[in-house]
């Protein structure tokens, strides 16, 4: 969903609005102090992926932040001049992007588990308890992701 997102043509117009939000959002992470930063990353990617935890509700939901973040980086790879695809793969050179995407996963994998046991009704019981511990793995994972993405904000700042 991702990459179909960021193949979807955008205007020169569109692409600068969503490029102002995009600014807003950065420049808040940027001011704020390592701690602040990665509680905001962190508060953000964690909600979103709790919500993906949710059977049915949680997969349409996740498909649509998917889609909507490859709009993003299409609308930022346009602003520097770079094709949208070399954009998203060139995130994947940063581990906060693994991590994320890997949460995400487990999150998505677990929302259609719990799903099918809660539909053929057996086991869901059990099953809750086992969401219950792949969130808290995800949020580790999803914390630790934003702490790296905050450290390498921080470095390229302390550099530019």
């Amino acid at each position: 969903m991702t990459v179909a997102g960021t193949l979807t043509p955008l205007s020169a117009e569109e692409a600068a609005e969503i490029n102002r939000e995009l600014n807003k959002t950065q420049e808040l992470i940027m001011s704020a102090d390592f701690f602040h930063g990665t509680t905001m990353i962190f508060g953000n990617n964690f909600v979103l992926c709790l919500i993906f935890f949710t059977p049915i509700f949680g997969l349409i939901f996740g498909f649509g932040v998917l889609y909507n973040t490859g709009v993003v980086i299409a609308a930022e790879s346009v602003s520097i001049g770079v094709h949208p695809l070399v954009g998203l793969f060139s995130l994947f050179i940063f581990p906060f992007t693994w991590l994320e995407f890997l949460a995400y996963s487990a999150a998505f994998s677990q929302s259609i588990w719990l799903t099918y046991r809660t539909i053929k009704k057996h086991a869901w019981k059990k099953e809750l308890i086992n969401t219950c511990i792949i969130v808290s793995i995800c949020a580790v994972t999803l914390l630790a992701a934003a702490a790296i993405e905050m450290a390498i904000i921080k470095a390229l700042a302390a550099t530019a």
